[in-house]
């Protein structure tokens, strides 16, 4: 298991690789959020990761969520590279930022980017990019919500994890979206009178005859995505000797 806080100087460009022999399992963790500093002189914090899994291998990489301060720049690579027999878990999320200070979706530039190659054939390409711009502030795009997140898990050691997060990835958002409230109405995330739920996902599959699925979420708080992990998660526990987010 490999651990640490990791803290980002302006302008720091960190880069380190993972290699996960056959039948092997590691775990990438972090004991605190990733800060990253304000941006002087417009330079961008980087972090780039290239993993290799081996047939039977397991890597779970379950950091704490970034949070950039105001105008901040930070831009992070993950590079998967697997096998057939591979399997792989992947959390990557972003806060809107320190809430203490009167801080949120506040950076200038927020850019994270996931690859996994399967015997060098491309099968999952992502890039999450918030930028604040000249139309619109990403605050604005992003409403009330405080925290989006990214899942993404792969290979036979954890379809029993995949099938689990689809079924209640859909029971969430069926009860979220359809809940009776006051007078009789339902919650939607649109439209006046309406609440928006604290908390929306989405879970697609992707690959080969479904190998793989991506978890999307946001909301509003730090804390129910921490819940909705450590639940979601748990089933690693046997695979892995902890919990995580507990």
């Amino acid at each position: 298991m490999l651990s640490g806080s990791t803290l980002s100087l302006m302008g720091d460009c960190i880069s380190f690789d993972i290699t996960v022999e056959d039948d092997c399992t590691a775990v990438l963790t972090t004991q605190a959020s990733t800060k990253v500093y304000k941006s002087v002189a417009l330079k961008c914090s980087e972090q780039i990761m290239e993993a290799s899994i081996g047939n039977g291998g397991l890597l779970v990489v379950i950091p704490d969520p970034v949070t950039c301060f105001s105008t901040a720049k930070y831009s992070q690579k993950q590079v998967f590279r697997i096998m057939s027999g591979s399997s792989l878990l992947v959390v990557d999320w972003i806060t809107s930022g320190r809430h203490e200070s009167g801080e949120k979706w506040d950076f200038i530039l927020y850019k994270s980017t996931n690859h996994i190659y399967m015997e060098t054939k491309p099968l999952f390409l992502d890039t999450v990019l918030l930028e604040n711009g000249n139309v619109t502030s990403i605050a604005e795009r992003m409403q009330d919500y405080q925290v989006i997140a990214m899942v993404i898990l792969l290979g036979p050691k954890l379809k029993h994890i995949q099938n689990q997060i689809q079924e209640d990835v859909k029971k969430i958002m069926s009860e979220q979206l359809h809940a009776p409230s006051m007078g009789g109405r339902t919650k939607a995330i649109n439209g006046d009178g309406y609440t928006k739920p604290p908390l929306v996902a989405s879970c697609n599959s992707f690959g080969p005859k479904g190998i793989g699925s991506v978890v999307r979420i946001a909301a509003t708080t730090t804390e129910s995505v921490y819940g909705f992990l450590r639940s979601q998660l748990a089933g690693l526990e046997p695979l892995i000797g902890l919990c995580p987010y507990h």
